[in-house]
């Protein structure tokens, strides 16, 4: 799908899934003593699709 196409609501969406695929950062690992190493919400790009 081009770019112009897409609503800026879509790409608000699409922006913030972005946003939040981040891995858990080190401070929090440090903190926790690594018992926290995964995030919950993590989505991979080519299994997890988002939802329209």
């Amino acid at each position: 799908m081009a770019t112009r196409r897409k609503s800026l609501a879509r790409k608000i969406r699409m922006f913030r899934r972005v946003n939040g695929n981040r891995r858990v950062p080190a401070w929090v690992m440090q903190r926790t003593n690594r018992s926290v190493t995964r995030h919950p919400k993590r989505r991979s790009w080519k299994r997890g699709h988002l939802q329209p």
